[in-house]
Parts: structure tokens; C-alpha cells; sequence
């Protein structure tokens, strides 16, 4: 079989002079620089490294390496990250030889769960470290759609890129949908090559085009270099308050695994617009003191000012911090364990008041005048009278008022609650008539027909007299009478 193998001629290729590369591992990484390619980044290398011969052929990036082809004669990994990783080792000079002309940075892309990118990506990544360079991994974990034992070793493969590299960013694809919703696979697949390609482009940028303040690889060597697992964000705003919009919409990036940047040691700030004239010092002070408020009084925040001309009246910023405490790392496990849905699973906050007792309903039926429990002394809330026999306790007796008989101008007698005939004393109760009450409104009822005269002859003629009562004398009036 004849074997086919690319040559690199670094000689006819301007980027040998180039301190930073972008190598992309395995389908996913290939697809993200090519689209990173053609995006143009400034200044920057790129490479493109596969056991799918078929794949780096197709790929317009010019610079590309065969991995394992004695063990895979071309055709792919797999899915197995085991023919990946010894696919990596068989090709390694060949690793090393493009990396040492002159690298100082790599960024190393690839789409986690596969077989070239999962078991390559750390190998590259080790061979990086070793030549002293300085390695960032920029990776994605897959859609949740793509299975259970794709993300179980996306997983594995994050865990054993972090041992080689300075930093990494995990990208998670299932939260692109918080972004752009709904759309075909072919756009989920293209938007997170997007996104890998504005994580490279907004770190190397930062070194490579020139800045009014300039932030040069040795203030990135030092937010990235040994500093673990990265965050970082980037927005391009305009109109009114645009700065702290783009900067508040950067940290709050929904696309990465950890966007609080509270507690980092260091922040590595870029902030681009098209003409330096085009940016207030109240902007930038703006920027400076929310992202100092946000990360700590501790972290040492480095930032640039540069120029891009096609932005027009719109401002770009980019955020990345970096050396956060080992347990502030957070595992891209942690998203894919909180349930079906990527989406709504923020903690929510547990509310500290305390709960109003919603009161019980006054029974309808017939009760005596209830018992009031005083609660201060500007308002007293009834208390509701229990069904049972039992008598209610009370903290504090408070003496009942009578209750109040109301009549109207027509003699009809009216019988009035507390709460409408005793406004001052805020107290509700319920009068309700007896029978011996009933028995005198009748009474008095009966008396609406007498007329003057009658009312005279019935206030000076004694009752019984009336009414023909003979009284039977009394012994002592007898004895009277005979005197």
C-alpha cells in the first residue's frame, strides 16, 4: 500500500515566522479552523491534524498533518480515543517539528467525545508543554443528542487535556440552544465552530494587532500560563451605554461551562473599537472598575485599547480570567447531570421572610359574642370561634362591649355588627337577637297605633284597673276601714 503523507514547507509559508498556531484535532477541531481560516485571524498559523486522510484532503487550511497512518491507514479513529491517542504517538516527530519553528503560543480546538480529537488533542498537548509552549485547549462537549457514551468520554478527554495544558475553555454545545434556539443540525454544528473561532480570535488578537494600549504575549503568558480552567466571554455592542452593556453581556456568555469570574487572580481585558477617538475615559473607566468590582479588590486586571475600523460605532470586549482556586473548577459534568433540559436550572434563591398565616374562615353558625385577642394597641384581629365545646384560649382577656340595637326612621329594628357602628374600636362582633329581645320589639311594634289620648289614659289609669283586676284587700286596710 502506498502511503501518503504532507509535507509542511515552512520556507514558501510566511507563517513560519508566526509565534502563535491554531492546530485542530479530529473532525470537530478540523471544522472549527477551517472556519477560523476563512474567518481570518491576524497573524496567526493554522494547522489541521486527522486520521481521516479523506477529511484533510477536502480542507482548504493549507498546513496539515496525518496522524497514525500505519495504524489507520487513513480511515479514521473510529470513535475510539485509544487509536487516537497511538495515532498522535506514531505521528509525534512530525508534532514536534511544526511546533518548534518558532511557536510560542498554541491553541489547540477539538470537538470532545470522538475518537482523533478526544485521544489526539492531549498528546499534541503534552508535546506543547514539553517545547515550554504555552497551550491553551479550546474544546467543546457534544449536544446532548449525541449520546450518553459520547459525552461520558468528551468527559475522559477533557480530564487528561487539562493535565496538559496551561488553560483550558470548554464550550458546551447544549447551551447554544439558550442563544440561537431552534435550527437545523447543520447550523447547531456551525455555530459552535463560531464560537470556537471567536475564543481563539479574541486571545490571539489581543497579541497580534497593534493597540493604542497594547497587551503583548508576555501579559497573556502571565493571566494563562499553569492557570488551570479559563473564563471567557466577548461582545460587540453600539448605541447608548455600550461599554458596560458589552461587558456585562460578555461575562454573562451562557456558552461556557463557568461564567462567574469572582475570586480569579487574573483578568485579561481587550477592548476594541474603530477609532481610538471613538472611545470616551468614561467608558473605559466604566469597564475597568465593573470588572475590578466583580472579580475582587485582589485580581490584577491587564487590559488593552486596539483598532478595528469595521466596527463601526460599536464596541468590542473580550474577558478572560483565569487562576480561580482547584474547586472553583467546575466539571462539564455538572450541566449534563442537572436533568433533560439545559435549560431553567439555575439554584434557585430560598426566600428568608417569614410565611404569613392565611386565616382560618369565621363559622356561620350561630355564636355567642366572640372573645378578642388583643395584638396591639392599634388594631385587634378577631378571633375565629371554634366548632367544639371547648372554650378558646386566649393570651389576653379583653372586656366584650354590649351589643347595640339600631332602629331605623320606618320602626324597623336593625341589628348592627361591631364593625359598622363602632369604627373607633376596630373590634367586629355579631349581635344577634334572642328571643326575649324578639318578644319587646313585637311589644314595641304593637305600640306604633296608640294615639295621645290613649297614651295619657294608660300613663294615669293604674294597669290593673284596665284591665278589671279586683284586688282583695289587705287586713291591714280592713282594720282601717272599720276605724
Amino acid at each position: 500500500m502506498t502511503e501518503t503523507s504532507y509535507e509542511f514547507d515552512m520556507s514558501s509559508n510566511s507563517a513560519a515566522n508566526k509565534i502563535i498556531k491554531v492546530v485542530g484535532v479530529g473532525g470537530g477541531g478540523g471544522n472549527a479552523v477551517r472556519h477560523m481560516y476563512e474567518l481570518g485571524i491576524h497573524d496567526v498559523d493554522f494547522f489541521i491534524a486527522n486520521t481521516d486522510k479523506q477529511a484533510l484532503e477536502s480542507s482548504p487550511v493549507p498546513n496539515k498533518v496525518q496522524l497514525g497512518l500505519e495504524l489507520t491507514s487513513g480511515l479514521g479513529a473510529g470513535a475510539k480515543p485509544e487509536i487516537g491517542r497511538e495515532s498522535a504517538l506514531e505521528t509525534k516527530d512530525d508534532i514536534k517539528q511544526f511546533l518548534s519553528n518558532g511557536t510560542k503560543m498554541v491553541f489547540i480546538t477539538a470537538g470532545m467525545g470522538g475518537g482523533t480529537g478526544t485521544g489526539a488533542a492531549p498528546v499534541i498537548a503534552e508535546i506543547a508543554r514539553s517545547l515550554n509552549i504555552l497551550t491553551v485547549g479550546i474544546v467543546t462537549m457534544p449536544f446532548r443528542f449525541e449520546g450518553k457514551p459520547k459525552e461520558r468520554r468528551a468527559l475522559q478527554g477533557i480530564e487528561e487535556l487539562k493535565e496538559h495544558c496551561d488553560t483550558v475553555l470548554v464550550i458546551l454545545n447544549e447551551k447554544l440552544k439558550e442563544v440561537y434556539g431552534r435550527s437545523s443540525m447543520r447550523e447547531a454544528f456551525s455555530q459552535a465552530d463560531n464560537v470556537l473561532a471567536r475564543a481563539a480570535k479574541s486571545i490571539a488578537e489581543i497579541i497580534t494587532v497593534d493597540a493604542y494600549i497594547n497587551v503583548d504575549f508576555e501579559d497573556v503568558n502571565t493571566v494563562m500560563r499553569d492557570a488551570g480552567t479559563a473564563v471567557m466571554g466577548s461582545s460587540i455592542e453600539s448605541g447608548e451605554d455600550r461599554a458596560i452593556r458589552a461587558t456585562e453581556a460578555a461575562i454573562a456568555s451562557p456558552l461556557l461551562n463557568n461564567t462567574d469570574i469572582t475570586n480569579a487572580k487574573y483578568i485579561l481585558l481587550s477592548l476594541v473599537v474603530s477609532d481610538y477617538d471613538n472611545l470616551d475615559m468614561s467608558e473605559l473607566e466604566q469597564v475597568t472598575s465593573y470588572i475590578q468590582d466583580r472579580a475582587g479588590e485582589e485580581a490584577e486586571v491587564i487590559f488593552g485599547v486596539a483598532k478595528d475600523e469595521s466596527l463601526g460605532d460599536a464596541i468590542s470586549v473580550t474577558v478572560i480570567a483565569t487562576g480561580f482556586e482547584e474547586d472553583k473548577d467546575k466539571s462539564p459534568s455538572d450541566f449534563f447531570n442537572k436533568g433533560e433540559s439545559g435549560l431553567g436550572n439555575k439554584t434557585s434563591r430560598i426566600s428568608t421572610s417569614i410565611p404569613t398565616k392565611t386565616p382560618e374562615p369565621i363559622s356561620t353558625k350561630e355564636e355567642t359574642t366572640p372573645v378578642v385577642e388583643e395584638k396591639s394597641t392599634e388594631s385587634v384581629e378577631e378571633t375565629p370561634v371554634a366548632e367544639t365545646s371547648a372554650a378558646p384560649q386566649v393570651e389576653e382577656k379583653v372586656e366584650a362591649k354590649p351589643q347595640k340595637t339600631v332602629y331605623s326612621l320606618n320602626d324597623e329594628y336593625e341589628a348592627s355588627s361591631a364593625a359598622s357602628i363602632s369604627n373607633d374600636d376596630n373590634v367586629e362582633e355579631t349581635a344577634t337577637p334572642t328571643s326575649q329581645n324578639l318578644s319587646s320589639y313585637k311589644k314595641f311594634d304593637s305600640m306604633k297605633e296608640i294615639s295621645n289620648d290613649e297614651l295619657k289614659d294608660l300613663r294615669d289609669i293604674p294597669a290593673y284597673l284596665r284591665r278589671g283586676v279586683k284586688l282583695n284587700p289587705t287586713k291591714n286596710n280592713e282594720e282601717d276601714t272599720e276605724e
